[in-house]
């Protein structure tokens, strides 16, 4: 009971904190993080042309991180955590060691999210039972050709099965693992998405409609959906900009940091090529570099002016009238 205090005392003071923030302008973080992404490689086995990693558009360094960093970061905010996702770029089900960090995060809500081409018969068997909260599964077409025409070196078979595996080893074990398929919905496949909807019935898995995030600019013509709710971008004279007012405030900052593979602390899941380090891991501690000067300048340019910030130009926080 007094670790479930802990932590609704940490949301209460750091809800309060990005609150007085927002409305003040002045950057108070006095709560920890209640949730957090932590990036377990960013290496991935596919192409996927509006993604940083398969584009080949990330400058930084690639690896998997090590356990030992990990355990540092989770014995200093477990008191304080609800969530903790383990992905952020790459494909998490690439590092060898992947059920050594969901043993280490029992009692946290773990989620991790994957392409699905590594859940054989034997790991679906090892997720049902390791304590994983949710599994997100990406599954953006319902044929080889419009799934491929994305997911670039993907089997669309491969990943069907692998749905298949962690469905039966659900039932199987009677767990409580939720199954998510996310159906990334672009201009090849958007009218499969009734036949995903069926499929996703057929595993017992919620199916999740998703807008598409585009980096090239040359490429919104060729991926945007003609419905418009799944549209993030607005055209103007053939300029593509996000439909967003960018309200000067972005919850992420007070509640969900993302940590990279070799110990980079940054301040939310937009900043894919880690431009934006808040401090490294390796070198201090998280609250050192939460309550640090690199986070309380970040925050402030935030509440004067989030259009300012790159990273925030591709943001979803604050937009309205998308389905994503």
């Amino acid at each position: 009971m007094s670790g479930y205090l802990a932590r609704q005392r940490n949301a209460i003071s750091a809800g309060y904190s990005y609150l007085a923030s927002s409305l003040s302008g002045k950057p108070v973080a006095n709560g920890m993080p209640v949730a957090i992404s932590a990036e377990l490689t960013n290496n991935c086995n596919l192409k996927c042309p509006e993604c940083s990693t398969g584009s080949g558009v990330m400058t930084r360094p690639k690896g998997f991180m090590n356990f030992s960093l990990f355990d540092k970061l989770i014995s200093e905010l477990e008191p304080y955590l609800y969530n903790i996702n383990l992905y952020f770029q790459g494909e998490p089900m690439l590092h060898p060691g992947l059920f050594q960090f969901l043993a280490r995060c029992t009692g946290l809500n773990t989620v991790i999210s994957t392409n699905g081409h590594f859940i054989s018969e034997e790991n679906a068997e090892k997720l049902a039972v390791s304590g994983l909260r949710e599994i997100i599964i990406s599954l953006d077409g319902m044929n080889q050709q419009t799934y491929s025409a994305y997911r670039v070196n993907g089997d669309f078979e491969k990943v069907i099965g692998g749905i298949r595996n962690v469905s039966e080893a659900v039932k199987k074990n009677s767990s409580p693992m939720k199954i998510v398929i996310q159906f990334l919905v672009n201009r090849n496949n958007e009218h499969q998405a009734s036949e995903a909807h069926k499929f996703a019935h057929e595993v017992n898995a919620t199916l999740k409609l998703k807008s598409m995030q585009i980096i090239n600019k040359d490429d919104f013509g060729k991926w945007l959906p003609s419905d418009t709710r799944f549209r993030r971008y607005k055209d103007k004279c053939n300029v593509y900009t996000l439909k967003n007012s960018y309200p000067d405030r972005c919850a992420r900052l007070w509640f969900s940091p993302v940590l990279t593979w070799d110990g980079k602390v940054l301040p939310c899941c937009f900043d894919k090529n880690a431009d934006h380090v808040m401090g490294d891991l390796n070198e201090d501690s998280f609250r050192e570099i939460w309550t640090g000067p690199k986070y309380r300048i970040f925050r402030k340019s935030v509440l004067s002016g989030r259009r300012m910030n790159d990273i925030c130009l591709n943001c979803t926080s604050g937009l309205r009238g998308v389905i994503y």
